[in-house]
Formats: C-alpha cells, structure tokens, sequence
C-alpha cells in the first residue's frame, strides 16, 4: 500500500481565507464583538488617522488579535506577532495584517483603562441579555505572580539582615585593610568598602521609604506588587486578584486587586458589583478568609446579605470553656456562661490597635463578680486575681447573623467552590495565566481585564450558541448608534422639568459607558441637577 500523499508546494488553490476558516470558528465570535465595541468611545487612540505621518494599525485589530491570543494561552507579543503572520485563523482576524511586536506590546501597555471599560460595558450588555441577574454573587480571589524577584522585595526584616551583614563586611575589609601592607590590595579593599556603604545607602533609603509610608514591604522593581503566600505556603511576589462572579450562568462580573489577603475586600467587590449590575439585592457568598465583622456590616449597610464561612475562635484550645460556650442574650445585652452566672458591661468601649494604617477595632467588655466563688474558675480561667471576660466588638451582630444564614443554608454555600473555583481553574490551568507580564496595578488589571473579556466571550458561546451569539452582537452595534437619539430624550426631559430624576440617572449611566465623542452626549452629561 502506498502512503498518504499530500499536494505540491508549489501548487497554486483558487480559495479565498473566508472558505479556510470553519463557520464556527471562535475567532468569528471574536471578530462580531469587537466590532460592535465603539472604540473611540472608550478610549483608545488611533481610531481616526491623521492627515500627516505614517498610518497606524486600527485598534480594533490589535484588541482582536489579544483577545484571540489570550483565548489561546499565547499572551507575549513577540508569539502574537508570529501567530499574526503564520496562523490562519490569526491571519483572518486582523485581515493579513502582520504588526509588530512593539506595536502590539504598547497597545497593551497604553489601553489598560480602556480594557476595563470594554468588560464593564460588556457585563452590562450581558445584563441586558439576561444571562446575569445579580441575584446570588460568588467573590473569591486568585494569585498571580508580579514581575518583581522575591529579592527585590523587601520589608524591615530584610533590611536589617542586609544592615548587619554589610557592617560585618566593612568590619572585615577595615581589619584587612590594617594588616595589608601592598599599595594594589590597600586600593582593592577600599574598593569594596565604598562599594558596602553605597548598598548600604540604598538599603536605607528603602528604610525611611517604609517609614515614611507606613507600608510593611516595598518592591523595586514592580512598587504595586506585594509579597503574597502561594499554595503550599509559598512565598512569592505578586497580585492577589478579586473577582466576582454571577451564579446564573457562571460569568465573571467585576475584579480588583488591593491586599495581600482577602480579609478586607469583600465589601469592596460586593458593593462594586452591586453598583455594576444595578441591583436593589444582592446575596454574595464567599469562604472564610473574608469573614471580618467591618466588611459584613459594610454589606448589611448596602442591603447585600452575605454568606460568609465563620472563621474559628483565635483563641488557642487550652483545656478552657471557649468563647462559643457563653451565650449571648441581645434583649437584656448580657451574656451566660456555663455556670449559669450572667456577665455584664459598663458599655464603656474599649480599642485595640490593628497594623498598618487600619482602624482600631472596638469592643465592650463583659465580666462577673461570681467568678471569686465559682467551683469551676479552674476549668473557665487561669487568672487569679480577676475572673473571665468576654470582649464583644462593635460588628458581633453582624457576624452572628451572617453565621446563623451559613448554618441554616448550607446547600446555598456549597455553591460559592462551584461558582469561583472553575473559573480560576480554566484561566490558570487551560490559559496559563499564573503569573503578569505587566508592571504596575493599572496595567496588571488591564490584562486581567483582557483575560475575563476572553472568558466570558467563551461562555457566552457555550450558552448562547455560536450562531445566536453574533446575531445578538451584530444586533448590538446598531443599539450602541441608538443611544445618541437617547441622548437627544433625555436631554428633552431634563430641560422639561418633568423631574424624571430615575430615568435620567439610567440614560446618563447607560451613555457615559459607551458614546462620549458626541456633542449632544456631553451636553447633557454636564448639566447639573
């Protein structure tokens, strides 16, 4: 038998690209959304060429070219250059246009703003869709590395290891120094001593920065990274990324990154999310690293009911009654502990001091006189002198009744691991996003930006179909020219005084995320109520 046989290379085919790429390719789900995005709007530069210079590459190419790219896990521009020139599918989307990897490094580099504004418009486009409602929100985060060395970042500790090890060093030179008698070694060593005290200067100047700002770490190389512990107890350098996500389709909705840990982000990714979709209500599940008693008051304020996973006492187990044991009584604000004695306040309150710049936490103290007789004082405290108290801070009741809902609901909790976890998991291990190429918070969120762009984009292909997905986005570059006529309407009532101050606020929200460079548009976003 004979083998498979294949065509010359030097045969010529009467075939248009059109034909060599699939009806269902992804790159054409790619290609309707991007050209529904009205890209002058949202910010990026060189939607209209000049009269003068050499022309540039439409930004739409380049935006479609990323996306594509990081659909696909090929997120450097040097690869992107390479898939523009060799891949078909590549070729197709940017219409055989081959840019360079500088050109498309710094379109990603100067439009990280307009990235987020690109997902934020296209969630609220999905909320129009109705493949988001708002109604139950997951928020989890995941990490990423920064590029920054864990050698470049540095903290107090560090310092005064590198301190101590340069004044050990100068101590030695300074000693080998007496004792050298050759005019070429003398020269070498005070070489390395001036060399010392130079580090050393910079290891000071790192100090007072830290003193200064108040901050625990400082990084050199990326100043918006952050030393960040990985799985398995891994130090490293980088991002840790919130986001939150909508349970009815599994679609990514907002991001952000901020601190080290998620103990001080939930009200933050809640309320943003809130504001973003529009929502009087909103539930928001998440584990027990967010669970602080400001950050659920904080939700309790914005009518967002969280279910939150209790955190354990802090409290070492020490062979004593633990702090679960002394039940709360609300109506007569006192507590009872196991030996049925009642603990009460002075309401007077009392701080304690939290690091870095985070406000003091308050609390009231609950004590008894009847621990003096008590038969069980050796199994409830081991003071001598007084008796146990119990602190109770200011937030309590919000944590006791985020807790009550986790322990009444644990079904509806369970959902929060399905709701994140694939997400992160397809990012990281499908896309390899495990580490950012940029530099800096703003643009660090542009590419995350990107990544969350691509993944919904994907999921609205699972869930859509293929075909209904770009009738729907076809449909939407008409309603994005539509909103200038709203402009015109909303602007009538407003200068109609028929005080419709909800329908204006919607249109002026609506309008602000798409179409900007109009005149009648601006008009009415500046007039004041």
């Amino acid at each position: 038998m004979p083998h498979v046989t294949g065509e010359e290379r030097n045969q010529l085919f009467m075939i248009s690209m059109e034909e060599m790429v699939p009806k269902d390719s992804f790159v054409r789900a790619i290609d309707s959304f991007v050209d529904a995005i009205d890209m002058k709007s949202f910010g990026f530069a060189h939607v209209q060429c000049k009269e003068e210079g050499r022309p540039s590459y439409h930004p739409s190419i380049l935006l479609k070219l990323y996306l594509y790219g990081y659909h696909y896990g090929i997120r450097t521009s040097r690869k992107l250059e390479r898939e523009a020139a060799l891949n078909l599918e590549a070729m197709w989307l940017t219409c055989c246009q081959s840019p360079k990897y500088k050109t498309i490094a710094d379109f990603r580099k100067n439009h990280s703003k307009a990235f987020r504004l690109v997902f934020r418009s296209f969630i609220r486009l999905l909320k129009e869709w109705d493949l988001v409602d708002g109604k139950t929100i997951a928020v989890d985060s995941f990490k990423i590395r920064a590029q920054n060395s864990l050698k470049n970042n540095l903290n107090q500790a560090k310092i005064d290891r590198h301190l101590a090890y340069i004044d050990h060093k100068v101590s030695e030179y300074e000693l080998q120094l007496d004792q050298c008698d050759r005019e070429e070694d003398q020269q070498e060593l005070l070489t390395k001593i001036e060399l010392q005290k130079q580090r050393k200067e910079g290891y000071q100047e790192v100090e007072h920065q830290l003193k200064t700002t108040g901050e625990e770490q400082v990084s050199l190389t990326d100043p918006d990274s952050r030393s960040v512990v990985f799985q398995r107890n891994s130090v490293q350098v980088g991002y840790n990324v919130q986001a939150s996500i909508d349970s009815k389709n599994k679609l990514l909705v907002e991001y952000e990154t901020g601190d080290v840990n998620d103990s001080h982000a939930l009200a933050q990714m809640a309320i943003a999310t809130k504001e973003l979709l529009q929502v009087e209500q909103m539930d928001v599940l998440a584990d027990k690293g967010y669970h602080t008693g400001g950050e659920l008051m904080e939700c309790e304020k914005e009518n967002i009911t969280t279910y939150v996973s209790p955190r354990a006492p802090s409290t070492n187990d020490n062979g004593l009654y633990p702090v679960t044991s002394f039940v709360y009584n609300p109506e007569e604000d006192n507590y009872t502990c196991p030996a049925g004695e009642t603990l009460t306040t002075t309401n007077v309150w009392y701080s304690h001091k939290n690091p870095g710049n985070k406000p003091p936490l308050r609390f009231r103290r609950y004590t008894t006189t009847a621990c003096k007789s008590c038969t069980r004082r050796d199994k409830c405290t081991k003071q001598k002198l007084n008796g146990r108290s119990i602190d109770r801070s200011e937030y309590a009741r919000s944590m006791e009744r985020n807790n009550a809902r986790v322990m009444a609901n644990p079904n509806y909790y369970r959902q929060r691991q399905q709701l994140a976890e694939h997400p992160f998991g397809t990012l990281k291990r499908q896309r390899g996003f495990i580490f950012t190429l940029m530099k800096g918070k703003e643009k660090v969120l542009g590419e995350v930006g990107l990544e969350f762009i691509g993944y919904n984009l994907t999921r609205c292909v699972s869930i859509l179909g293929f075909i209904e997905l770009c009738k729907a986005l076809k449909k939407c570059a008409f309603n994005i020219l539509n909103l200038v006529e709203r402009s015109f309407l909303g602007l009538f009532r407003l200068l109609s005084f028929k005080n419709d101050k909800m329908q204006i606020d919607q249109d002026k929200e609506i309008i602000s995320s798409y179409s900007l460079e109009n005149d009648f548009v601006k008009l009415y976003l500046s007039v004041q109520f």
